[in-house]
């Protein structure tokens, strides 16, 4: 016969599992409510990452091709080797740190979008230049990208 001593501890017992079990089921509950948000947030901060990446080097490519042209005696090519220069550095920061998913990206994207937008513009001046278009499309890329991790992210600490 079990005594009132075993009987209370097998309750206790059976409540505990109980509670665990439940509080199992609300997470994995949770996680699939969520889950969606959580992907769509991991794809935004990867294809920030890699959009920033892209960027970073058309930038410091188009940044050499403006010094060249600034060699060539093409004053007006100042602006945008220093545009390019200063979007590849933003650029490859923001890369860095969306990649580890740092405590500053939105703000480092917050920042990344503005130059990206601001360098773009400087290189549609020269819509006859190749490198320049290349390079101004690639920042339009990257400033949608940023844009769009910034909203992920407030999306998904307000959802």
């Amino acid at each position: 016969m079990i005594g009132r001593r075993e009987f209370g501890m097998a309750s206790l017992s059976a409540l505990a599992l109980a509670t665990a079990n439940q509080a199992v089921f609300a997470d994995k509950t949770s996680a699939k409510s969520h889950g969606s948000h959580q992907h769509a947030s991991d794809h935004a901060t990867s294809s920030c990452a890699e959009a920033c990446s892209d960027c970073q080097r058309e930038c410091e490519s188009c940044a050499t091709h403006c010094g060249h042209e600034l060699a060539e005696g093409n004053k007006e090519h100042l602006e945008t080797l220093e545009t390019c220069r200063d979007c590849a550095t933003i650029c490859a920061a923001a890369s860095q740190i969306v990649s580890r998913s740092g405590p500053f990206a939105v703000q480092i994207c917050q920042a990344c979008a503005e130059v990206c937008a601001g360098c773009a513009k400087a290189c549609e001046k020269f819509p006859d230049d190749d490198h320049m278009k290349k390079c101004a499309k690639e920042c339009r890329t990257c400033e949608k990208e940023c844009r769009k991790m910034i909203g992920s992210a407030d999306h998904a600490r307000h959802g």
